[in-house]
């Protein structure tokens, strides 16, 4: 049985509590090896499968446990059993509900003579298992982990689909028991698919209907409703599990069609201070997926280190490195100005034209909705998604979920269906506010969360929908009631998502004061004050107009396709608004000088009003930054330099980039850290991992690594994701973050982005970042945009570069030699290949940041004779 150590498997004959019987169980016990090695155990980990799986399962634990017991780290012992009728545990012929198999496994651990601390550990039924003896032995009992696993179904709710198939009358015993049919079905979950040698491996137990019956009898005894027998225990376990404090684990695959995220929901719900990680992408068998061994033992290593048992790493990270400093709630510019009737927020895109919001209005719409939606439950930490496109609807209702201090999750239509659908179900939001259209796709998508229409529906589509309220109807209810208190500092106020440029969207999460010290850091350092006015056509800063104090305006465009602004479009934004600030994103930047040429004479005055013009999201040139700067003549344009986990990290100019261009550094110069930021480079090593201690030195090339106080507080449900972006930052009283991106600092302190940390080529020669030799590919007249990406193995890397041509080809393959031959000339780098293609892939958000990876992938496939398609 491939990856099981025969050592460490053994057999015990223990007696059934209350009965003279005693059965034979059969289990993996590391605690002998640990004892003929002369290792001391940390403690046991209890490890118990679930259905139609054994211990097996844990196979890869167990191996990891002694791995590390070898290499001297700390060492605990594993104990993962077959439950009895399952694996090559005793067939008893019994039946054996919930209660009883929690009772069984108390048995075990009296027979074994288990001390504490225990750790326990499930997967699937046997989760539920493993938690019904953590509640009964409490002196034990040190921490509880789980993989996909449920102590709760809500009432009224049917079970998952898979399970009712399997227990259906006439199916069950034909499902489960005298074929194997649920079985393969569990083990065809695993993606990739299980090795064969694997797959016999989990089929060793079970090759007859007669060493089958218990399979049968799980899925018999999950309790469907409050008549089940089982159903009384399940109960008692949840109180129990909502319980505990102790330290608490949860690894979990969204892609499972039996435990799906409303699972974990309502784990976290009971286990609050739990450390989460969703490993996107993976299913049922998340064990045979993702390396859960390495995360299991990383996390058993950090609990030496916790600040307090039972508190999450995210929770101790808000909680300790909150800076104690003056807070202004996000709302209060909103609350100074509620008597204005001035504009606050003018939308250029409205349905019927241009429409116009004062500072009463937003604010009146603004406690109405909150109070609103505290009168139907709507309180302090749920999550509400919303579904709105920018303007004045969006801006009252993401005030009014702060006013109340429900969490605003924020996944815009820029991720594209299948990556807004896997952000809204991993964040799990309590509530969905949204249009028609989006109100659809959650319905179709089977988000959760209670729905609000923005519209007032009809009777037949609300219920088609599943609306269970309007927008309006949440405004009467508010209209006159008294709003509930306003949620502290350092309550939990948002989640943004990222672009997914470099992998699947993550959560970024905030509180109510990081987001405050955005918009100080934004006012203080862009001067901005209550006359500015503000045109922004990216949508994460749409909404800071009201915080700030100033009108916002949204130019008419598409903003989930950045490339849709127009230059007349800034230009009437600017002119209705009389904004003196414009904010725009790289892509739209780049089609508001393509479409240039359409302005008229009253377009260009007023976009010569414009004093500051802002671009970010990715870097930008100084030829598309002098471009802008061309038509809006009076404006001093800046590119800051930020992500979504801190918005606004450094800053430059484009007088400073065309001072930096004399440099000889490569990379794009993002300026200097702006107010009490701080950068520092951690040093790539040979093998371009980012392990060097993070410093100031010049000329290093590493990953960038930042502070401030806008700085998020963690990573949504990715613990592990968490812990890397924390992993050997400053040991001090500031809140640290590794970027992913690489760059180096110059001698005047300034930051220079050379590319992201996947896309840096090991070669023979040692590490090398993108950013610097595309720069010099870009240099050619015959190039729009380049990308350098590498082919072959780790360490022996060849550059390729991959380029937009002038004017573009046809269809992707090699360049022309006359390309190939003045791009070799242009660039350092030895390349083994030119590749033209008509465009590069990009994200979806900014329409900019290229997909080198894929990239990567494509130019491996095609180099290596495949077919040669679109990248």
């Amino acid at each position: 049985m491939p990856g099981l150590d025969a050592r460490v498997s053994r057999t015990m004959l223990v007696p059934q509590s209350g009965s003279d019987a005693a059965h034979e169980w059969h289990l993996l016990d590391t605690g002998p090896e640990l004892e003929r090695r002369g290792v001391a155990p940390a403690g046991t980990i209890l490890a118990v499968h679930g259905n139609p799986t054994w211990s097996y399962l844990w196979r890869g634990l167990v191996a990891a446990s002694l791995r590390a017991a070898d290499a001297g780290e700390p060492a605990w012992r594993v104990v993962a059993v077959d439950q009895l009728d399952m694996g090559f545990s005793a067939r008893t012929g019994m039946h054996r509900p919930l209660a009883q198999r929690v009772r069984d496994l108390g048995d075990l651990t009296d027979a074994l003579g288990l001390t504490g601390p225990v750790m326990t550990l499930g997967h699937d039924w046997g989760g539920v298992v493993a938690l019904g003896w953590a509640v009964d032995h409490p002196a034990l009992l040190t921490g509880v982990m789980s993989l996909n696993t449920a102590v709760h179904h809500p009432d009224g709710v049917p079970i998952p689909a898979p399970l009712r198939l399997a227990g259906a009358r006439g199916v069950l015993a034909g499902s489960t028991v005298t074929t194997p049919a649920f079985l393969e079905t569990t083990l065809s979950l695993a993606r990739p698919a299980l090795d064969p040698a694997v797959r016999e491996a989990y089929r060793a137990p079970y090759r007859t209907a007669e060493r089958r019956r218990a399979i049968g009898g799980f899925v018999a005894d999950i309790p469907v409703d409050a008549a089940h027998e089982s159903h009384v225990e399940l109960q008692r376990i949840a109180a129990g599990v909502a319980a505990l404090t102790v330290p608490a684990l949860l690894l979990w695959g969204p892609r499972d069609p039996i435990f799906g995220d409303r699972y974990l929901d309502d784990l976290i719900d009971r286990l609050p201070h739990a450390d989460v990680h969703r490993f996107e992408g993976a299913g049922h068998l998340i064990a045979e997926e993702r390396d859960y061994a390495g995360a299991i033992l990383t996390w058993l290593g950090d609990r030496a280190a916790a600040p307090t048992a039972g508190t999450s790493a995210e929770t101790a990270l808000a909680r300790d490195a909150a800076p104690a400093v003056a807070f202004t709630p996000l709302w209060s510019a909103l609350d100074a100005r509620r008597d204005d009737d001035g504009d606050a927020v003018i939308d250029m895109a409205a349905r019927g034209g241009e429409r116009h919001v004062s500072w009463r209005q937003l604010d009146d719409r603004v406690r109405r909705i909150a109070a609103g939606l505290a009168s139907v439950g709507v309180t302090t930490g749920q999550r509400v998604s919303v579904l709105v496109p920018p303007g004045p609807t969006l801006t009252a209702v993401v005030y009014a979920c702060l006013r109340i201090g429900a969490v605003v999750v924020v996944a815009d239509a820029g991720l594209g269906v299948q990556g807004l659908s896997r952000a809204v179900r991993g964040s799990w939001p309590d509530v969905v506010i949204g249009e028609a259209r989006g109100l659809a796709a959650a319905r179709a998508l089977g988000w959760p969360g209670m729905r609000v229409s923005v519209a007032r529906l009809p009777r037949a589509s609300r219920r088609l929908l599943g609306v269970a309220h309007s927008l309006g109807e949440i405004l009467d209810r508010g209209t006159g009631a008294a709003l509930p208190p306003e949620p502290a500092a350092d309550d939990a106020a948002a989640i943004l998502f990222t672009s997914g440029s470099t992998g699947p969207a993550k959560g970024v999460a905030y509180t109510h004061r990081q987001l405050s010290a955005l918009r100080d850091v934004l006012a203080a350092h862009f001067g901005i004050g209550t006359d500015t006015g503000l045109v922004t056509g990216f949508a994460p800063f749409a909404l800071l107009g009201p915080a700030l104090g100033t009108r916002s305006a949204t130019p008419a465009m598409d903003v989930s396709a950045p490339r849709t602004l127009t230059a007349r479009a800034v230009a009437a934004a600017v002119r209705a608004s009389d904004a003196r600030m414009v904010f725009l994103s790289p892509a739209a930047v780049l089609n508001v000088v393509a479409t240039a040429d359409a302005l008229g004479a009253d377009d260009r005055r007023a976009l010569a009003t414009v004093r500051t013009f802002l671009s970010t999201g990715a870097p930008v040139g100084e030829p598309l930054l002098a471009a802008a700067a061309e038509l809006m003549p009076n404006a001093e344009p800046h590119t800051p330099y930020g992500m979504t986990e801190c918005l606004l990290v450094t800053d430059v100019t484009l007088d400073g980039i065309r001072a930096a261009s004399a440099a000889p550094d490569q990379g794009v110069c993002v300026g200097s850290p702006i107010g009490a930021n701080r950068v520092l480079i951690s040093a790539l090593d040979a093998d371009g991992r980012a392990v060097g201690t993070p410093s100031s030195t010049a000329g290093v090339l590493g990953e960038v690594v930042i502070s401030a106080a806008h700085l998020k507080t963690g990573y949504d449900r990715l613990w592990l994701t968490d812990r890397g972006a924390l992993a050997g930052t400053p040991d001090d009283d500031d809140r640290w973050h590794r970027t992913g991106d690489v760059g180096h600092l110059d001698a005047e302190g300034r930051l220079w982005i050379e590319g992201r940390l996947p896309h840096v080529l090991v070669t023979a020669e040692g590490p090398l970042a993108p950013v610097g030799p595309e720069q010099q590919i870009e240099g050619s007249a015959h190039v729009r945009r380049a990308a350098l990406v590498g082919v072959g193995p780790h360490g022996l890397r060849q550059a390729v570069a991959v380029v937009e041509t002038v004017p573009a080809v046809a269809r992707p393959g090699l360049a022309s030699a006359e390309v190939t031959a003045d791009i070799r000339a242009r660039t350092e780098t030895p390349l083994v290949a030119v590749l033209a293609v008509p465009g590069l892939p990009t994200d979806i958000r900014h329409n900019s940041k290229i997909d080198r990876t894929r990239l990567s992938a494509w130019a491996e496939r095609t180099l290596a004779g495949g077919r040669i398609d679109a990248p």
